[in-house]
């Protein structure tokens, strides 16, 4: 009897540091939340294809961990209300990570959700990884425990961008053209911020706010763009809206310089090339002419999709909670969002860094410009024969922006 007692007090001894351990082949599963249809359906195919691409590469041995990772998209249709419903599907299939990135509205009434969600539901709590959602409120005023952000801010992004603008001469009248949401509104503002305080001498020349994902046609704002004398133009657009943006200015034949975040993103690459040579800069955390580890992966993507792996926070994001859950010797998203708080790994890029005090990661930023593929810089983007080449390299703090984030953390994390 002594014995029996004693071989189930080991085994349930067993079970409970099983639990504790993220057992190596354990499979972590992480639910994806973006617009599989509708007008951005295209750039979200690509972002799940990305996630389930790093997710394979990262598998296994390939992190210190050894656990498996497995991504499944759900489609939000870009919708806040949506994202709720995806949100609910997941966790009642039992996810303990959630990724979503394009939009900021669904991204804000993520991460509420899931802050809602964790604090109702002690032992099922949720993980939310931000891959590209960059309204800065979300890692200030809204900032929260459960939220990690991979991409680089708008205000990270603009510091970044207004360092390298203020370098050039040329840039005096600019028109700024947006979506008219949040990222939309912020792109304009931090804009017009951070390049008066560099280059007071730059005039705001016109401003425009479109309703996002719905205009078919904008030869009307090229036209505006076109009599405001602008030299430069600065936009935060992405996916459709970009696409049909570069689309309008090829055909009015308007070749000024576009300063943007998204160029590289689905669809917009193949209209700047229908357009030949145009001058055209992205600022982000990663260009399309990496070599080493990202450069093979890239190269492996496209051969197995004809298609561009250009989403790198899906890279840094699968490293991240590797590292994370071997440092916790857990999968558990407690353990997991406490051992990811100031956790720095190497990255394609140098050292990165998540930050403890507001859950934004930190990394280097590149300025990259639109040019003929050549025997250095051989990555043709879309097929198109054009790739973007790193012309400019910020180390971490100097698009590093402070925080107003008070992070309340939970008292059983």
């Amino acid at each position: 009897m002594k014995f029996a007692l004693k071989v189930v007090a080991a085994s349930a001894l067993m079970a409970a540091s099983s639990l504790a351990l993220a057992q190596k082949g354990e499979t972590v599963r992480i639910a994806f939340m973006d617009p599989l249809s509708g007008p951005f359906a295209n750039v979200g195919q690509n972002q799940l294809k990305s996630w389930q691409f790093a997710a394979e590469h990262f598998s296994g041995a390939k992190n210190p961990a050894g656990v498996k990772f497995e991504v499944v998209g759900f489609d939000n249709k870009g919708s806040p209300q949506e994202s709720l419903n995806t949100l609910k599907a997941a966790i009642d299939q039992g996810f303990r990570y959630i990724t979503q990135g394009n939009g900021s509205g669904a991204g804000l009434a993520l991460e509420d959700a899931v802050a809602k969600h964790n604090e109702r539901n002690p032992g099922k709590e949720v993980i939310y990884l931000n891959y590209a959602a960059v309204d800065p409120s979300m890692t200030n005023e809204k900032c929260d425990y459960w939220h990690f952000r991979l991409d680089a801010d708008t205000t990270m992004k603009m510091e970044a961008l207004t360092s390298f603008m203020k370098e050039q001469p040329k840039v005096k009248n600019v028109y700024i053209i947006g979506q008219n949401y949040s990222h939309g509104q912020q792109v304009a503002k931090f804009f017009k911020e951070g390049i008066a305080r560099k280059r007071p001498d730059v005039k705001i020349v016109g401003e425009d706010l479109h309703p996002i994902g719905q205009v078919k046609d904008f030869s009307p704002y090229v036209a505006k763009i076109k009599q405001s004398g602008a030299d430069t133009i600065v936009t935060g657009n992405w996916g459709q809206d970009l696409t049909l943006l570069v689309k309008a200015l090829n055909d009015a034949g308007l070749k000024i310089p576009m300063y943007t975040y998204y160029a590289g993103v689905t669809g917009t690459p193949t209209a700047l090339g229908a357009g030949g040579d145009s001058e055209v800069y992205v600022v982000g955390y990663g260009h399309a002419n990496h070599t080493g580890e990202l450069g093979q992966m890239a190269a492996e993507f496209k051969k197995k999709f004809n298609d561009d792996y250009y989403t790198y926070a899906t890279s840094n994001g699968i490293q991240l909670l590797g590292a994370a859950m071997a440092k916790a010797k857990s999968s558990n998203p407690v353990q997991v969002a406490k051992a990811m708080e100031g956790l720095s790994i190497k990255s394609f890029a140098g050292d990165i860094t998540m930050r403890a005090s507001d859950h934004q990661l930190q990394q280097s930023m590149f300025v990259t410009k639109w040019q003929k593929v050549d025997k250095k810089y051989p990555y043709s983007v879309e097929n198109t024969g054009y790739t973007f080449v790193p012309i400019k390299q910020m180390d971490p703090y100097v698009s590093s922006t402070p925080t107003s984030c008070q992070m309340k953390r939970p008292s059983h994390g």
